[in-house]
């Protein structure tokens, strides 16, 4: 007891002289970068760190990995496998708020909200979404990431955020789902585009001069939109503008992890690590059940069922079929459509092979641990889900 106590009085003493010499009072926020997997090598991103670190005198970047030399707090990983379950194990125990990595799997449910810097006028947009999966179903998918959006843009401190719907497949199913939410009692502040013809339907125009707080469109144009806003100025193999693909979101999702892609330079990193720390402050977390604890009272669920695609029989029976021993699940398999995902974990487990669903950054993902992955790539294909 002794001990902490000292420890604790120390930490005190320790903020006292931070403060006293950056100007900046009261606790940090924490947020962890893992620096292996860059295409631009673990310098680039320690640029970014200490980059964020010196623009954001209340944020303390925690760094995870190795391979660069750095004054900034470090955890030593060899790889991006131990990274990701060091930061993990940080976030979950609270020594971490925030973090901010590359080519990490979530869960199907959840998906990022990134921000980007339009070009017209310089006004900074959230793109809703940029990876991951909401839902297996297209519009019901873009409903979601509407709402994650939403909460989004209210913990980095917009109040009432205004929403636009990219025109893309889909947009029209969309725009009646959030009309009935709304006349249901559920607040949402529709933007008009700035063409001459209005409506909530955004156009390329509206792309370009950032006309709503929060863009909503499925994960995998957004993610095409990222690349494109934060890598137009410099060819492509560097992104330099903007804020990262942003952190997942989902209804109950227990962290804040922020994504950049392996393409990311120091500006978008540094960006990432800011918008991680005002998501962590903002209470993110918070705001998304916010967000679906209203939209419940306003008939979420009946309108999530009127929009979803009628479901298709099964490749395989899933009656009576139950997961095998949970393993570590390290290798992933791509390449299986969203809509045959789940079956197509369902036919692993049959054959006796621990699998889990998930995003990565090019599409879903089957996750598998590296001694069953050539049994389980054998079993995909020969039920011509490969």
């Amino acid at each position: 007891m002794g001990h902490k106590i000292r420890q604790t009085i120390a930490e005190v003493f320790e903020e006292m002289a931070e403060a006293l010499e950056t100007g900046s009072f009261g606790k940090k926020t924490r947020v962890g970068l893992t620096i292996l997997g860059s295409e631009h090598g673990p310098e680039e991103l320690i640029r970014g760190a200490e980059l964020a670190q010196k623009s954001n005198s209340d944020i303390q970047v925690v760094v995870i990995g190795y391979g660069a030399e750095t004054d900034l707090e470090m955890v030593a990983a060899s790889d991006e496998k131990e990274a990701h379950a060091k930061m993990d194990a940080m976030l979950l125990a609270g020594d971490l708020d925030a973090a901010v990595t590359m080519h990490y799997s979530f869960p199907i449910g959840v998906s990022t909200v990134g921000r980007v810097i339009t070009p017209a006028h310089g006004k900074p947009m959230f793109l809703a979404t940029t990876t991951g999966i909401s839902d297996v179903d297209r519009v019901p998918a873009m409903l979601k990431n509407t709402l994650y959006g939403i909460a989004t843009a209210k913990a980095c401190g917009i109040e009432n955020p205004t929403v636009g719907i990219l025109n893309i497949e889909g947009a029209r199913q969309l725009e009646r789902a959030l009309q009935k939410l709304k006349e249901n009692g559920y607040a949402i502040n529709f933007t008009e585009s700035a063409r001459s013809d209005g409506g909530v339907v955004m156009r390329g125009n509206d792309l370009l001069m950032g006309v709503p707080d929060v863009m909503v469109n499925d994960s995998l144009s957004g993610n095409v939109l990222m690349k494109m806003f934060s890598a137009y100025t410099t060819g492509g193999s560097y992104e330099s503008l903007g804020y990262g693909y942003g952190p997942g979101v989902g209804e109950n999702y227990d962290r804040i992890i922020g994504i950049i892609s392996r393409a990311s330079g120091a500006p978008v990193i540094a960006g990432a690590i800011r918008l991680a720390a005002d998501c962590a402050r903002g209470s993110l977390m918070e705001k998304a059940k916010a967000e679906f604890t209203a939209a419940k009272k306003a008939g979420w669920e009946q309108i999530m069922n009127s929009i979803k695609a009628p479901a298709a029989a099964p490749k395989v029976s899933t009656a009576d079929i139950a997961a095998p021993p949970k393993r570590l699940v390290t290798e992933a398999i791509p390449g299986i459509d969203v809509m045959d995902i789940e079956d197509a974990v369902q036919s692993l487990w049959k054959e006796k092979i621990y699998a889990e669903s998930g995003m990565g950054c090019t599409g879903p993902i089957i996750m598998v641990a590296p001694e069953d992955k050539d049994n389980a790539v054998k079993t995909l294909k020969e039920q011509d889900y490969l």
